[in-house]
């Protein structure tokens, strides 16, 4: 049985504060061996200094950005769909205004992966537990309206339930199921972290077979390599990408 809950009693994070302590703390050694401890990243942003000066946020995400997928205006704004730094393709970056002083902005860890694994280190080390650690962030997602967060960091967790090879209940062969595991243990930690309650971490207690070794994969491996992404472009701009080549490729061949 799976057994979620948040952690009361975590102060608001400023700059350089101790995240193995606080969360330790709020726990009040009820921490046990495979148990996997869900962090909203603003928190370990906010941990690690990562507030930065921006009087326009679409600067700040500008500044992370490395390939456009695609933008679109709204009634709202403007939304810009775009691959960051760390190769996580989602809504401005992840660059958040929310909740912080005026004129500053909120990037992402700058390796949330290590960030995870320290806190595992940390809260192993402190509490006695063998625990996992996953760092979410809230994401959309293609196809589907709203929003559910979703693993950017993962220490000693595996990220994949890799059942191929197994067979399904009639006896049929499972060839390319491999739930991202990480990903739903995010989005079930999303239902009491509520993120209108202030309540950043949350537990998860009742799959102990996914927490491991801290130099497992983390959850960089859950992003797709570039040569198997089947939606590398928005809809418009790939015509409009398409459109221009060909323009250009009659262009070449009459260019008088």
């Amino acid at each position: 049985m799976l057994h979620v809950w948040a952690l009361d009693g975590i102060p608001e994070i400023e700059s350089g504060d101790d995240l193995v302590a606080v969360i330790a703390d709020a726990a009040s050694g009820t921490l046990a061996d495979g148990d996997i401890v869900v962090v909203t990243s603003k928190i370990v942003s906010k941990a690690e200094g990562r507030a930065v000066a921006a009087t326009d946020r679409e600067d700040a995400i500008s500044a992370e950005t490395v390939r456009v997928v695609a933008t679109r205006a709204s009634s709202s704004g403007r939304t810009r769909i775009v691959e960051n730094r760390l190769g996580i393709i989602s809504a401005a970056a992840g660059v958040d205004s929310s909740n912080t002083p005026r004129g500053t902005v909120l990037l992402l860890p700058v390796d949330p992966d290590a960030s995870a694994r320290a806190l595992a280190a940390g809260l192993r080390e402190r509490t006695g537990a063998r625990v996992g650690v996953l760092v979410s962030d809230t994401m959309g997602r293609a196809w589907r309206d709203g929003q559910t967060d979703a693993a950017i960091g993962a220490g000693g967790v595996r990220v994949f339930e890799d059942l191929r090879g197994q067979t399904d209940a009639e006896g049929r062969p499972l060839v390319v199921t491999m739930p991202c595991v990480a990903d739903e243990l995010c989005a079930a930690a999303d239902l009491v972290k509520r993120k209108s309650l202030g309540l950043p971490v949350a537990v998860v207690r009742g799959r102990a077979d996914l927490v491991g070794e801290l130099g497992l994969p983390g959850a960089r491996s859950i992003i797709r390599p570039a040569e198997r992404d089947l939606f590398h472009t928005g809809a418009e701009e790939a015509y409009e990408q398409g459109y221009a080549a060909g323009a250009a490729e009659v262009w070449d061949e009459n260019p008088g």
